[in-house]
């Protein structure tokens, strides 16, 4: 048995031990040297945010019975995309493949923020009043889905190498955790490594209530995307100890911490342009 069929039968395995062992480092982190104090009630939040994971998750196994790695496999039998029409090695196509699937996810990101319907599912993650590792789970099911189905097209158009998409879902999840963690990095460590993933300081920016603080940083493994595309912002005006957390028109922790409220927060409101959009920003734009 070679590395590769390995990797295959314990797929779920690696997924699953990455997750909880990143999610359990990064949460023992937190509670020994927090980067920020929490404002909201940390059982409220990590009830209702652990939660709908467990939701989406239930969901995600009815809607789609084959996860990502699945249609991998059914593309590669089918010799779908381009990668199983013009061969290259195979770890040039590993590489190439994990690089071009975070590129995918960083549009869907700013697609998210762009659109304004899209935008109502994706405040859901953006209302957290405080920003630890369980935010980085924090969707609304119907964003899971559609992201699912977008992250489906593009394995079926690009053809990748089923290792490449493994890997790419156990860096996603494990980059999410490790970036949404209240923590912080010896500033000189933390220059070094985002310029090629993202720190929790770097992405820590996107999710403050300031609109062009918010959009900026949209990276979840990988900083180039940003950096290319004029979407790059070092640091908050205000600091990362004084910055807040969420969106102005929604700081009631009833409705934006509590599972109830989060699965009801995109059918609230009029849809209107988000800021995004806008020439200028300002406190008030309705979000």
């Amino acid at each position: 048995m070679n590395w590769q069929q390995w990797i295959l039968e314990h797929e779920l395995p690696i997924r699953l031990g990455f997750f909880f062992g990143v999610f359990a480092i990064m949460a023992i982190w937190e509670l020994r040297a927090p980067r920020r104090v929490l404002t909201v009630s940390k059982t409220l939040r990590w009830t209702s945010n652990i939660g709908l994971v467990f939701l989406n998750s239930f969901v995600l196994r009815l809607v789609f019975p084959t996860a990502a790695v699945g249609i991998a496999v059914l593309a590669n039998v089918q010799g779908w995309g381009l990668m199983n029409i013009y061969q290259m090695p195979l770890g040039i196509a590993v590489i190439l493949s994990v690089v071009i699937l975070d590129f995918v996810i960083w549009v869907q990101h700013v697609m998210f923020h762009a659109i304004p319907l899209l935008w109502r599912l994706h405040r859901v993650h953006h209302a957290d009043l405080d920003y630890d590792v369980t935010t980085g789970a924090r969707f609304h099911t119907i964003e899971i889905i559609l992201s699912m189905l977008i992250k489906f097209a593009a394995i079926v158009l690009l053809g990748p190498p089923v290792v490449a998409v493994v890997i790419f879902e156990v860096l996603l999840n494990a980059t999410a955790m490790f970036n949404h963690a209240n923590i912080g990095l010896p500033p000189v460590f933390d220059r070094i490594l985002r310029w090629v993933l993202v720190t929790p300081d770097m992405h820590r920016v996107h999710h403050s209530v300031e609109d062009d603080e918010a959009n900026s940083n949209f990276g979840f493994s990988l900083t180039w995307w940003d950096r290319i595309f004029g979407t790059y912002r070092d640091q908050p005006r205000a600091g990362h100890q004084d910055m807040t957390i969420g969106i102005h028109r929604y700081r009631d922790p009833k409705l934006v911490d509590r599972l109830p409220g989060m699965l009801a927060l995109p059918f609230i409101g009029r849809i209107s342009g988000y800021a995004i959009n806008r020439r200028q920003w300002n406190s008030d734009n309705e979000q």
